[in-house]
């Protein structure tokens, strides 16, 4: 369903998410006080600006509470963030993402109203190092501090060619499998109980994350 966006902040985060958007068919209109950050996505989003978004009257006039999400992702200005993020909630949007540099900024931003708040370096930092130190977690992301989605290569003999009911990840591990993806790139999403895990399966996997690091221990037995 096309619904509208607007993003405030176009440096590497913003203009990623912009991208995205506008490639998935939605409406954007990004916003900076840059006008070569700016310049960059004349081409990409629906509608660009060049504006302060700190000035009430710059986001009321842009009908900021109109749209269906705001992304707040403003830089290292945590002050400026708060700010913007302040204004566009009590301006009645409906859902606001906002990036946090810190641990302190996420919590003033959940306080002051942020329905979702995100860690990007943080999280790309904890995706890299689950890299390097498991042979067996692919990729993961922090769905918040204790949970997180992870996706799981099968390498341990006593997984293979055995249902997902024998091995039930749900009593043994707290997981819940939301999809296993075979080595011919084939996805089944919510697979049944009888879905056969196979030799280098993908297991797609929700879950505690200390429960998401028990079973990538007990892939390594």
């Amino acid at each position: 369903m096309k619904q509208n966006y607007a993003i405030i902040g176009l440096g590497r985060f913003g203009g990623s998410i912009c991208q995205t958007l506008v490639e998935s068919g939605q409406e954007v209109l990004a916003i900076d006080k840059s006008e070569d950050r700016a310049n960059a996505y004349m081409d990409i989003a629906t509608h660009v600006v060049v504006g302060n978004a700190q000035d009430e009257m710059t986001l009321r006039s842009l009908g900021i509470r109109n749209f269906d999400q705001v992304i707040i992702a403003i830089g290292e200005d945590i002050q400026a963030s708060i700010l913007v993020t302040l204004m566009v909630k009590e301006m009645g949007v409906p859902n606001i993402l906002a990036k946090a540099n810190n641990g302190y900024h996420a919590r003033v931003l959940e306080k002051i109203g942020a329905d979702k708040v995100v860690h990007p370096e943080r999280d790309m930092g904890i995706r890299i190092a689950h890299k390097m130190v498991s042979s067996n977690i692919l990729d993961s992301i922090e769905l918040s501090d204790e949970y997180s989605l992870a996706e799981i290569r099968v390498k341990n003999k006593k997984f293979f060619n055995k249902t997902l009911l024998e091995m039930d990840f749900r009593r043994r591990f707290g997981l819940t499998i939301v999809a296993v993806r075979r080595r011919n790139g084939d996805v089944i999403a919510s697979p049944p109980a009888e879905e056969v895990v196979r030799e280098n399966d993908h297991l797609l996997v929700i879950g505690n994350v200390e429960e998401v690091d028990q079973l990538d221990a007990k892939l390594n037995e």
